[in-house]
């Protein structure tokens, strides 16, 4: 097992990003990068940086140089928890074609919108906690709250222990918050310590469903012969990480943006398509900056040679607003068209909680507009996520008036 500081280094931010101000606008930076260093060797991380989109493209799509199985790279750590080792993020064919076979039908697009009365009551639950409110924070109040429930419901694990979710997923996404030694042992000592307890929580649910008959995706699992054991925790941790945390981002990052750019009214009135929208949020502040992957082979890219074994982190956020691509990419056009955004990935491991993500935000985005005349972020500072994996904030307030 590498120590605790090797393995942080995957999960380390580059230098460039532990300032708390350039986490909340790293666009600049990527905007350099991509002029002067579009794929640069990190030395202190041990790690290739790739920023255009044409090569971002190439590492999500080509799963032959470029493998989301790090299982065996260096400075990858995954103690003695086999679960983490057994999804359909670090898995390729035919191993990944097996892993989301067993449940891709529960998340195509048709599966998910007969879950939206449901959604939609959901949505409602959260807003009429705040009714009466002037004041709200969007992230703990709604914007968590509500994709996370959605995902335990999915699951069929009680909702009321979203305060624990939280902090697993805050754990296991969390970079350190300080280039030092300290910092990056304690991250991963955090980041351990919630995969064990998610592993033995989600075990015992799992044993308790072994002869269940129920239709939610654990007893799913629990008694599907297709999965091994390992493989039934890994992708109930999967599930409720992945089917949360971006999601929350999604919510919070469209009203800041509509916000910022003075729509949100166009948008409630439809003068804005709502669904346009969404996409051009996910675009300009992709709820998920970065993926990683591993080499398997020497590849070159943009004029240089990664070498086989070497991990290189591909920047979907700047990716996103790349010249060559986009036109005025620095602008927020809500209706752009077209919009040839990667968000969600590229290849197959475009995500699979796609269909639902973008179901969530138009529900949520509806009954907020809906149920508030006015939602207006205050001029609080902003707190970004320590985290160099997403964009989005740790809260949101806001000023609402109530629709009459």
């Amino acid at each position: 097992m590498e120590s605790p500081n090797q393995a942080s280094s995957v999960l380390r931010p580059p230098e460039e990003l532990y300032d708390r101000q350039r986490q909340l606008d790293p666009f600049d930076w990527y905007a350099r990068m991509r002029r002067e260093s579009p794929v640069r060797y990190d030395e202190s991380r041990k790690m290739w940086d790739v920023f255009r989109y044409e090569d971002v493209d190439r590492v999500l799509s080509d799963y032959d140089a470029f493998s989301s199985d790090m299982r065996d790279a260096e400075a990858v750590s995954f103690d003695d928890d086999q679960a983490m080792r057994r999804t359909m993020i670090n898995a390729e064919p035919p191993e990944h074609d097996r892993l989301r076979r067993f449940v891709d039908e529960r998340f195509r697009p048709g599966t998910i919108r007969e879950l939206q009365p449901r959604l939609e009551a959901f949505a409602a639950e959260f807003l009429d906690a705040v009714e009466d409110a002037d004041r709200i924070d969007l992230v703990g109040d709604f914007a968590y709250p509500f994709p996370v429930t959605v995902i335990a419901e999915l699951l069929g694990i009680p909702a009321d222990r979203r305060d624990q979710f939280k902090s697993w997923s805050d754990a296991l996404v969390a970079s350190p918050t300080e280039e030092t030694t300290a910092a990056m042992e304690k991250n991963e000592r955090q980041r351990q310590r919630a995969r064990r307890e998610m592993a033995e929580y989600f075990g015992d649910l799992l044993d308790e469903r072994a002869d269940g008959d129920g239709d939610d995706l654990i007893t799913l699992a629990a008694t599907s012969d297709d999965l091994e054991r390992d493989e039934k925790v890994g992708f109930c941790i999967l599930l409720l990480i992945a089917g949360n945390i971006t999601t929350t981002n999604l919510i919070t990052n469209a009203v800041w943006c509509f916000d910022e750019h003075d729509v949100t009214d166009a948008v409630r009135t439809g003068e804005i398509d709502r669904k346009q929208a969404i996409e051009e949020v996910l675009r300009y502040r992709s709820p998920a900056q970065s993926i990683r992957r591993v080499a398997t082979r020497d590849v070159e890219l943009g004029g240089e040679t990664i070498e086989a074994g070497e991990l290189v982190t591909a920047w979907i956020g700047s990716a996103n607003r790349d010249p060559d691509v986009f036109d005025a990419p620095e602008e927020f056009r809500p209706e752009r068209s077209p919009n040839r955004h990667i968000a969600f990935g590229k290849g197959i491991h475009y995500c699979l909680g796609a269909p639902l993500a973008r179901v969530e935000a138009d529900i949520a985005l509806d009954a907020l507009l809906d149920r508030f005349d006015t939602i207006e972020p205050t001029d609080e500072p902003k707190s970004p996520l320590s985290t160099q994996l997403l964009h989005g904030l740790e809260a949101l307030p806001c000023r609402v008036e109530r629709a009459e």
